[in-house]
């Protein structure tokens, strides 16, 4: 299986590009030591000042470089992706496991949540719910004014509208393996339920799991940039891409790169990962392509 998804074309385009753009984000600490720079750091002497040696790409609106403001932006937009995209995966995987093995009235039941969740208006509700305050949910005080708290309630909120895509994939994958000659005969020797889910059947639905997945990657990054730049995503000093597009909205006339360096890495990103899902269903799929249900 890893064999021909390297030999596929995509896979090592896209992941290719991804991977080093990670490799790049995750040095951003080592790169601000040798500049000898600190990317939180405001100075408004050295506001909108165009490349230099000591600043690369040059300032910001609040005078912070720009290049170590875009790796940090990069760090939180890739781990918003990459996490709540592991949690959909997990729980749509779940839900469609249980759904498609059980089949009958509780497939029924969980399906039609299902397609309650994907009728909701997406970005209107996760709006609304970014809007929530923290302070009223019961949260610790010191949770909810520490600077990770948009970011981690970005990934529940995401993860929570996000795993329908999944679970519908599971389902379906897992109504073909219940019939199964080998799904039959782990029943017939008295396999209990849970370890014909997780030991028969789950190892086989690796395929559409990980090409949902990796689509789901640069979905969630657009999506948290939108919410970023509509002011109810990642927070300010926290920085992400999106939250950058906001920050360059009032200087874009002085200053159009403050905006574009942030739009072309999501734009970049977005399609590295449409890239690697495509080459992952080529690869792994037998019939070159996953259809939903």
């Amino acid at each position: 299986m890893i064999k021909r998804a390297l030999a596929e074309r995509r896979v090592m385009l896209g992941g290719g590009l991804l991977l080093a753009l990670a490799i790049v984000i995750l040095i951003a600490p080592v790169i601000a030591s040798a500049l000898g720079i600190d990317p939180g750091l405001v100075d408004l002497r050295q506001r909108l000042e165009s490349p230099s040696l000591l600043h690369p790409l040059g300032t910001d609106e609040l005078g912070r470089d720009l290049l170590l403001r875009l790796l940090e932006g990069g760090r939180v937009s890739l781990a918003v992706g990459l996490t709540a995209a592991l949690a959909s995966a997990v729980l749509g995987t779940a839900v469609g496991l249980l759904a498609g093995y059980n089949g009958g009235r509780f497939d029924a039941l969980l399906m039609r949540v299902t397609d309650g969740v994907i009728s909701l208006p997406l970005l209107p509700l996760l709006v609304v719910l970014a809007a929530i305050d923290l302070n009223k949910l019961g949260l610790p005080a010191s949770f909810v004014q520490s600077d990770a708290a948009s970011l981690y309630r970005i990934i529940v909120l995401v993860a929570l509208v996000g795993w329908t895509t999944v679970a519908r994939l599971v389902r379906g994958a897992t109504l073909s393996l219940v019939r199964r000659d080998f799904v039959r005969a782990a029943e017939a020797l008295g396999a209990r339920p849970l370890r014909i889910m997780l030991v028969h059947i789950l190892p086989n639905l690796t395929t559409p799991v990980i090409v949902a997945t990796s689509l789901a990657v640069g979905e969630i990054i657009l999506l948290e940039s939108v919410l970023s730049f509509l002011g109810v995503g990642i927070e300010p000093p926290l920085a992400s891409w999106g939250n950058m597009l906001t920050g360059a909205e009032e200087t874009i006339a002085l200053a159009p790169l403050l905006a574009f360096y942030p739009g072309l890495l999501i734009f970049v990103t977005v399609i590295c990962c449409n890239l690697l899902c495509d080459g992952l269903q080529r690869a792994l799929d037998p019939r070159g392509r996953i259809s939903p249900p």
